[in-house]
């Protein structure tokens, strides 16, 4: 699944102007659920899929703590599925209770191959249709089924659970068939609706969403990875609509059921495939497409969408991204179509159902006219993370949800190999280190973190596996891949990989099966490394954290240190490899690459990185490695010399290294706080992205700590000194702001250096944006502003207006037809300094009518990003948490997100008690998927309050000194 809490270029300006951008960093970037809604439970309705039949209401067990199999999360291993027909009837209009409902039938084809009296098979908010007085019937293949004693719903771990009068027979087939009702809700999980207007008409799409646990939802199921099936989908649906499902369409009938016409439409059975990566969808969309050596793509919307040609980058990008994995892997796409939809609403930036991938509309459709280029990047990007997965994730599934971290780490790696084949001009392999590495390193850096593979047996329940979906088995994942393929080489790493990817076809894995296939490939290819690849990535895998790594270039020690932001937390996490790992390292001198090093104790001596005179080291090259670097203080100043004297001596992408290491070393007082504000005095000879990119990540953390307190003046005076030659770079080579910056990274840092210079208070660059913005309120229907500029120049215009700019904002929030543009003013929203503004939009975060349940808890954040709106977002959501946790289901991991980040400003002893009141007060009610968020709430606001105690005073005079003016 794809990245759900996406933070784009464009959000990341809106979070510099509202001083959120630790936020940025923090906030996983991980995919978010919505899941069910409080219990409801809707009856048949007189309308089947066959002939009329009656509901019963199934008795409902009370949960208690048992060792019965039906009180086990987990599904016994006596049963094996082999196929599944299921025929689905989802109702677009409501019913007369003004409930919207499908129907279902199922039979599964499933082999006993341990004898047992008792089906345990998944369900959840489905009502089900008594045979002969059971919830079910079944029947041999072969020979005679026992019959039925009694079956019932085990709401708490979600089964249907069925009691046989006598065994099943070890190596017989059975068919279980049973018929259902279940709501088409708007809680994004499962099969669910979802609602938009077109041409003044409310248009109602049935659509899925299945990953981690709710294909069960939908129809009965044995709803875990490693139980994979064939599947035979039949849809029922309206006439006029389109129905599409994993398979291709074999043929579609008219026939009238109920007094009703409608169509029918059979699909191809699909690939033997977990039930998590399936998918169905009705809708009056309609494609465009194209066919590439025999793959059919194509590509759903709106239908304004697809007219309007927001569709045609998605189609342009697919065909090649899709044939650069099939070199990659060496294995031909197995699939006869690719097919990939945007929705109105949806909760993950996207998911990778097999031949039908579900997309968040802004992660698909693209119109020049109104989306940025981060935008364009964004869509390319995601596009190839759920291409990746065709193979890695679909093909080969990993067994069960503890090894996800290997799924969706992978993804997040070769998304941007992909991506980087279909536009190579953008250099996008390199923001892989902004992205993923140095954000999760915010995290990994905490006590509270975790390692990457947790344990089966401790990930059992829906919630639990949700709460994996972070960004340390999207990001961390990333980053250790990316090593290992590094020092592996790409060569050896891919062969590893198809090696891999042909012995599991269909299968299922643990992680340590990629290693073995890796060893393989390295000892065949005489890759010389300090142990096998299992010990080596072992030491990454099953301990949480990273190291730092000192280098001393007086004496050539080097030597390793678990990395903790706050070095006084305890870390109660026991690790088998005492917090030591197994440390690559690539290095330069004076410039140039040397040999690589492997750091394999907890400290060695390097003789040729000592250094004399004015040479100077620098390790961890274009940061391959998954670790921060420390150096002896004169190598220090050496780096901050040529950073200064000959920047482009180091590369670009350690340029940015060395600002984010030594901001986090200080806050770990490793460093000075001085030393790493010292990284940032180069910066106004700067032009590149990455390094302005890294320095503003960091320093916003400087201003969630400082933008209450008198050091903001200070500060905000020395970062428009730094900011104004960018800005003044970008005026020079736009011709006035006329034209575009012709590179990718360059069309970047004009944002930055607009968004800066506006919020520090560089008038040139205020007048500017409120020229740009009431040329626009004069004239709503033509908005001239450069669509890669318009998030910053939103956000700084409704920053510097009030209530007019505001509500002029809201109506193009309101009118927006792409939605890309409809994030911009979303975000731009909650830029305002009227705190009755404020509160009336926190107000519409709980009206879907006004923002999508998909958006409510990202806007949340936003408002709590805006030091104006901090305190008011953390009022509201104590307030409401029972309320939206109903609403949003335990499950959803966007509780992480919110709770990071409405408390992520915290710094005071009262903001604390109160964060620690809250924890108690909403025991009851519980968190769900955000339970950790709230103690690395309270760790990080403990961290904070130090810092503070021990670095206002010192950064005010630093910020103090520096805008002074000299004699």
């Amino acid at each position: 699944m794809g990245k759900g809490f996406y933070i784009s270029k464009g959000v990341g300006v809106v979070a510099i102007i509202l001083g959120i951008g630790a936020v940025a960093t923090i906030i996983a970037l991980a995919v978010v659920y919505s899941q069910e809604k409080a219990k409801v439970s809707p009856d048949n309705g007189g309308t089947t899929a066959g002939p009329p039949v009656t509901t019963a209401e199934p008795p409902v067990t009370t949960p208690t703590p048992s060792n019965e199999p039906w009180d086990q999360y987990r599904l016994p291993k006596s049963l094996v599925p082999h196929y599944y027909n299921i025929k689905l009837w989802p109702r677009l209009k409501p019913d007369d209770r003004g409930m919207y409902i499908f129907t279902g039938e199922s039979l599964v084809e499933f082999e006993c191959v341990k004898e047992t009296a008792l089906i345990l098979i998944h369900s959840n908010k489905l009502n089900y249709t008594e045979f002969d007085g059971h919830l079910a019937s079944l029947t041999s293949v072969s020979g005679e089924a026992p019959t039925i004693n009694s079956s019932w719903l085990q709401t708490e771990t979600q089964y249907l659970v069925i009691h046989l009068n006598g065994n099943l027979v070890q190596g017989q087939k059975y068919q279980l068939h049973t018929k259902f009702t279940g709501e088409l809700a708007d809680d994004l999980g499962g099969f669910y609706r979802s609602e938009y207007m077109e041409d003044g008409q409310k248009k109602v799409v049935a659509t899925t969403q299945m990953q981690p646990t709710d294909a069960r939802k939908a129809f009965p199921c044995f709803d875990e990875p490693a139980m994979k099936a064939v599947f035979n989908i039949i849809l029922i649906h309206e006439q006029g609509t389109t129905a599409l499902s994993n398979g291709m369409e074999t043929g579609t009938t008219n026939e009238t059921m109920n007094n009703m016409n409608v169509q029918v439409t059979t699909f191809e059975p699909t690939k033997k495939m977990s039930t998590y990566l399936l998918a169905f969808i009705v809708s009056d969309y309609i494609n465009i497409n194209q066919t590439i050596d025999d793959v059919l793509i194509r590509i759903f919307a709106r239908r304004n969408a697809i007219t309007a040609g927001q569709g045609q980058y998605a189609l342009n990008v697919t065909g090649p991204i899709l044939k650069f994995f099939e070199t990659y892997y060496n294995s031909s796409y197995p699939l006869p179509k690719s097919d990939q939809i945007a929705l109105p609403d949806f909760n993950a930036g996207a998911m990778e159902n097999w031949g039908l991938i579900t997309y968040r509309e802004t992660a698909l459709l693209y119109d020049q006219h109104y989306s940025s280029n981060s935008n364009k990047q964004r869509i390319a990007s995601i596009i190839s993370h759920e291409l990746a997965h065709m193979w890695f994730g679909n093909l080969v599934t990993l067994r069960w949800w503890n090894d996800l971290w290997l799924n969706e780490g992978f993804a997040s790696y070769v998304e941007y190999l992909g991506a980087d084949h279909a536009e190579p001009s953008w250099n996008v392999k390199d923001l892989i280190v902004l992205s993923d590495v140095h954000r999760v390193f915010a995290v990994d850096a905490l006590a509270s973190s975790h390692p990457l593979s947790s344990r089966e047996e401790d990930i059992q329940k829906p919630a639990q596996i949700s709460e994996l979906f972070d960004a340390i088995s999207y990001s961390k994942g990333a980053s250790v891949l990316r090593m290992l393929s590094d020092f592996l080489t790409e060569d050896v790493f891919t062969i590893g990989l198809s090696s891999y990817l042909q012995t599991f076809a269909y299968g299922n894995t643990v992680y340590t099966d990629l290693w073995d296939h890796l060893e393989t490939a390295r000892l065949a290819n005489n890759i010389q490394l300090p142990k096998t690849v299992h010990e080596i990535m072992n030491h990454w895998v099953l301990q949480m954290g990273f190291p730092v790594v000192t280098i001393d270039t007086t004496s050539g020690n080097v030597d390793q240190k678990h990395f903790l932001l706050d070095p006084n937390s305890t870390v109660t996490v026991p690790s088998p490899y005492k917090y030591e790992w197994i440390v690559p390292i690539k290095w330069m001198r004076n410039g140039t690459e040397q040999t690589a090093e492997w750091l394999k104790t907890k400290e060695d001596t390097v003789e040729s990185m000592k250094t004399a005179g004015a040479d100077w080291v620098l390790v961890n090259l274009d940061v391959v490695g998954y670790y921060r670097v420390n150096y002896d203080p004169g190598n220090w100043e050496k780096l901050l010399d040529v950073l200064s004297t000959n920047r482009t001596a180091i590369p670009v992408i350690n340029r940015a290294q060395l600002v984010d290491d030594a901001f986090n070393l200080a806050r770990a007082k490793i460093i000075s706080t001085v030393l790493a504000l010292r990284t940032t005095k180069y910066l106004s000879k700067e032009t590149d992205y990455m390094p302005w990119e890294s320095a503003l990540d960091n320093l916003d953390y400087f201003y969630l700590m400082f933008d209450r307190s008198e050091v903001y003046g200070p500060m905000q005076a020395y970062l428009k000194k730094q900011v104004t030659p960018l800005f003044n770079h970008y005026k020079r080579i736009t011709a006035n702001w006329t034209d575009v910056p012709e590179g990718h990274m360059d069309q970047y840092n004009q944002v930055n250096a607009i968004s800066m210079a506006c919020s520090t208070g560089l008038q040139e660059c205020q007048d500017l944006i409120k020229q740009w913005f009431n040329q626009w309120m004069s004239n709503p229907d033509r908005n001239e502003i450069n669509p890669n500029l318009r998030s910053t120049v939103y956000c700084n215009a409704v920053a510097a207006g009030g209530a007019a700019e505001w509500e002029f904002a809201l109506s193009q929030f309101k009118n927006a037809t792409i939605a890309s543009e409809a994030d911009k003013l979303r975000s731009a929203l909650a830029c305002t300094k009227q705190p009755w503004l404020l509160n009336r939009y926190l107000k519409y975060t709980l009206d879907p009518t006004v923002i999508r349940k998909q958006d409510a808890t990202s806007t949340i954040v936003l408002i709590a990003s805006n030091v104006v709106g901090q305190s008011l977002a953390w009022d509201f959501v104590r307030a409401h948490w029972s309320y939206i946790f109903t609403q949003y289901g335990g499950g959803s991991f966007s509780f992480s997100n919110l709770i990071n980040g409405v408390t992520k400003r915290f710094s005071t002893e009262f903001e604390l008690q109160q964060l620690k009141q809250f924890k108690l007060d909403n025991a009851a009610v519980g968190f769900g998927s955000g339970t950790l968020a709230v103690e690395q709430a309270i760790e990080r606001t403990n961290a904070n309050m130090k810092w503070l105690t021990e670095n206002k005073q010192k950064v005010l005079d630093w910020f103090k000194a520096e805008t002074e003016t000299k004699p």
